[in-house]
């Protein structure tokens, strides 16, 4: 009898390359491609194991010699936000925020164009073209949303979140946002407000993707309470004692 299931995917490994996370370290990933009618329950389950989603693909580390790079996710119905994350969410308490389809908009395009070049400019993605921005955007095979936050005084767009729709939460897939509201500390803040939403649709989760402790680009995550981490054996609690708030 033939099988008419879910076909099991097929799982590739990249080159090694320099990691962008720990100096001298070299990165591998594993990946597998999004498609067909079981996108969304494949992204769903390879989700709970530790991938992240990048347009079509999902993939996660599979370095040779490091494995500094953990998965994690907080507890939203549970969150605990600490006094300087109550400080950001009040300096940003000025700011409005809509769901949108993902679709994309040349406003959109013009602030990711402005934090590339200001924050990432000597990075992966330097230099995207709209093109290439609609085809992060529009192309997902799974459920995802567009967020914007808008300044609620005059309408200026200053941050915009792409996150996917999951059954058990929220997965925070990119952000971007105006590289002169430094002192909002925007992208703490886009999450603080992913963790608000979570929690008040009664969703579990908050996937956050890799915490990397002694990289400043991914150690922050460990700032928001209760966190849990990916191991051998499944989700448990993150050991935060030492952590800023």
């Amino acid at each position: 009898m033939t099988n008419q299931g879910i076909q099991f995917p097929k799982f590739y490994v990249t080159a090694a390359s320099p990691c962008p996370y720990l100096e001298g370290e070299e990165e591998r990933k594993v990946f597998t491609e999004l498609r067909g009618p079981d996108a969304e329950a494949l992204n769903e389950a390879l989700g709970k194991v530790g991938f992240r989603r990048s347009q079509t693909v999902v993939y996660r580390p599979a370095c040779e010699t490091c494995a500094e790079c953990v998965s994690v996710r907080v507890l939203a119905k549970h969150y605990s936000p600490g006094k300087s994350l109550k400080r950001i969410a009040k300096a940003n308490s000025d700011l409005t925020s809509e769901v949108r389809p993902p679709v994309t908009t040349d406003e959109q395009f013009d602030l990711l164009t402005a934090y590339l070049e200001n924050r990432h400019a000597d990075g992966s993605m330097a230099g995207m073209t709209r093109e290439e921005f609609d085809d992060m955007v529009e192309s997902s095979p799974v459920q995802t949303v567009l967020i914007e936050y808008r300044k609620a005084l005059t309408g200026d767009l200053i941050a915009v979140a792409l996150t996917d729709e999951l059954t058990d939460g929220l997965s925070m897939v990119y952000s971007f946002f105006d590289p002169d509201a430094d002192r909002r500390s925007i992208g703490t803040y886009l999450i603080h407000d992913h963790i608000n939403r979570a929690a008040q649709a009664n969703q579990p989760h908050v996937y956050l993707g890799y915490y990397v402790k002694n990289s400043p680009k991914m150690n922050y995550k460990a700032r928001f309470k209760p966190l849990e981490r990916l191991g051998p054996n499944g989700w448990y609690p993150f050991a935060q004692s030492n952590e800023p708030d």
